[in-house]
């Protein structure tokens, strides 16, 4: 199901972003998850373009959630899935309340005719893979998907090295936002290089079309929070430690795993990272938008 002003715009060529709910369900703690979905909504609208919020409700895909659907859907007794791209139509077909990843996300998108979507941090390699093989379905959907997506490259909580190798392996495009270096989530800068970047939302409308013509993947643009918005360099270190702490105490495997880290990170930064969170995440939705507008008048 398409909502009636999601439909509109694709039917009129104008820009619409996705937006995942994942981090309204099993992201953010209420009732702040709730407030994020909002903001990001109305960045995307500030941007000009209009915000698709997926998610799965009685079996049913819909694309454009509506202010309720969402706070039906983020109610903690209703226990909704976890829904990445092999889980949606499970979900579909047996009736269930999911809300999407990224992964998920991006292939209702591009199955609908949406090219961008905006999220917090990419999922990645998990620090530990060379045992768990726990890697995050989110980069083998950007590997078959050719969706753009906008993220403060990936969650801290990972192995970013490891992740940057994959997705070059799979080829993902990568692709910095008045940057090259990659971003770190919580953090501006994660230490690591990238070689591609871009100086405003045009220039990534237009490499994401020169890339189409000879990739079928998709593409990660790197967006880095602000300097003065990102978690004090000693407080990530102490908070990740306890977090990876608390992962091994619980004995917690597998999707698991992200809640429960950043669950503790927020506890441990005393609500901080909850606020760079929001913040970041805000500021995607709204270079997303930007650049599906950028999308739209280049194609139109």
């Amino acid at each position: 199901m398409i909502s009636d002003e999601v439909r509109t715009a694709l039917d009129e060529g104008r820009a619409v972003v996705a937006l995942e709910t994942t981090i309204v369900v099993h992201g953010l703690p209420a009732p702040i998850n709730l407030e994020v979905a909002g903001l990001c909504e109305a960045a995307v609208r500030a941007s000009g373009a209009v915000p698709a919020t997926v998610g799965v409700l009685d079996g049913r895909v819909i694309v454009g959630l509506s202010d309720a659907e969402l706070e039906l859907l983020a109610t903690p007794s209703l226990d909704a899935a976890k829904l990445s791209a092999r889980d949606v139509g499970l979900a579909v077909g047996l009736g269930r309340d999911g809300a999407t990843t990224v992964a998920g996300t991006v292939a209702v998108a591009n199955r609908v005719g949406i090219s961008v979507m905006a999220t917090g941090g990419l999922g990645g390699v998990h620090r530990d893979a060379q045992q768990s093989f726990d890697e995050s379905a989110d980069l083998t959907a950007l590997s078959r998907t050719p969706v753009l997506v906008v993220a403060s490259g990936v969650k801290s909580i990972l192995d970013i090295g490891a992740t940057l190798e994959r997705l070059d392996t799979l080829g993902v495009a990568v692709v910095g936002y008045q940057t090259t270096q990659f971003p770190g989530f919580y953090r501006t800068d994660s230490g690591f290089s990238i070689d591609w970047s871009v100086a405003n939302a045009a220039e990534a409308a237009a490499v994401f079309l020169a890339h189409l013509e000879f990739s079928a993947t998709g593409l990660l643009l790197a967006n880095p929070l602000a300097e003065d918005q990102q978690l004090d360099a000693q407080l990530h270190e102490r908070a990740l430690a306890s977090a990876f702490e608390v992962a091994r105490t619980q004995g917690v495997t597998g999707k698991d795993v992200t809640p429960v880290l950043l669950a503790e990170f927020a506890r441990f930064s005393g609500g901080l990272s909850v606020s760079v969170n929001r913040d970041l995440v805000i500021a995607n939705a709204r270079l997303a938008g930007e650049v599906a507008g950028a999308l739209s008048t280049a194609l139109s």
